[in-house]
């Protein structure tokens, strides 16, 4: 796998869709912040969106689909005159999946939102912006806008396993948004932070993809340049000015992710898991895990 994968798997990306919401005329509605990583795509019409902390309303056209990775309360509106009403309230009466706000509906919105494991925080929503806009027409939109007509089907027509097939095209549109973001980043560096911002510069994306393909190898800075087809000293500082931090650093960051994975979720020895990362030992596991995560990993079994 590569490491956008290994990172989403370990995290365990699911994906929980909501009632769609109606609209017409003048209208707002407030949310609440929400506790996943909320989106919306707008299928019909079009609004706008405000999210509490960003300094202008974004304004949302037919196609156009959003992702908040932060836990922001946030209104959708067709005009700033409109005194917002309270969305728990409009979706608690939501029929047959459609919640309506407003007179009329030529403003249709699909949404849901993205839930994740232990650890998503760090690894994956603080490597992201706050607001990830994905407009229509720009070419990762396309393949979007696929996975949410496929959405839009799989709620209106309720074939056979309807809502997991929809869950998991979700999912499928969650990554396209990542690529997208991705390739913003590869044309502004400071787009992206850690290692998401390593996997638009395509040498240090080798270097990753080489560590995550086999974590429990001794690499050498060396054996990732020649992967990388550059100098020991071009991809150590290519590496650190992306990821913010050392190659192999990286390397013992990613291994305690993967130990603490198997800590979480089974029984295997200690022993076994530090072999299976690729420490020599217990000891060796258990100094390099609490250097990183603060806790020996028999306190984070108990604890995670």
């Amino acid at each position: 796998m590569d490491p956008l994968e290994d990172v989403l798997t370990l995290l365990q990306t699911r994906s929980h869709l909501s009632a769609s919401l109606a609209a017409g005329g003048r209208w707002a509605v407030r949310f609440d912040a929400p506790r996943v990583v909320k989106f919306n795509a707008v299928r019909r019409g079009s609004c706008q969106l405000v999210v509490d902390g960003s300094d202008e309303p974004i304004g949302l056209a037919e196609g156009d689909c959003y992702f908040l990775t932060r836990p922001r309360s946030f209104t959708l509106r067709s005009d700033p005159e409109v005194e917002p009403v309270d969305g728990g309230a409009v979706f608690a009466q939501a029929e047959r999946g459609i919640a309506r706000v407003g007179q009329g509906d030529d403003v249709f919105l699909i949404g849901g939102g993205f839930s994740f494991g232990t650890r998503a925080q760090e690894l994956l929503l603080d490597r992201l912006p706050p607001i990830v806009h994905v407009p229509a027409g720009t070419p990762h939109a396309e393949a979007v806008q696929w996975a949410l007509t496929a959405i839009e089907q799989e709620l209106t027509l309720r074939p056979m396993a309807s809502t997991l097939m929809a869950e998991h095209l979700a999912v499928v549109m969650f990554v396209h948004v990542l690529r997208l973001h991705l390739e913003r980043a590869s044309r502004a560096p400071r787009a992206a932070s850690g290692w998401l911002a390593g996997l638009a510069d395509p040498v240090v994306a080798t270097a990753l993809t080489s560590l995550h393909r086999d974590p429990a190898r001794t690499w050498t800075v060396a054996e990732l340049a020649d992967a990388a087809a550059v100098s020991r000293s071009t991809l150590a500082a290519r590496f650190k000015s992306a990821v913010g931090q050392g190659p192999l650093e990286y390397l013992t960051r990613w291994r305690i992710e993967l130990a603490a994975q198997q800590l979480r979720e089974g029984s295997a020895t200690l022993a076994s898991i530090a072999h299976s990362v690729g420490y020599g030992s217990e000891s060796a596991l258990s100094v390099a895990f609490k250097r990183v995560l603060g806790m020996p990993p028999g306190d984070y079994r108990k604890h995670p």
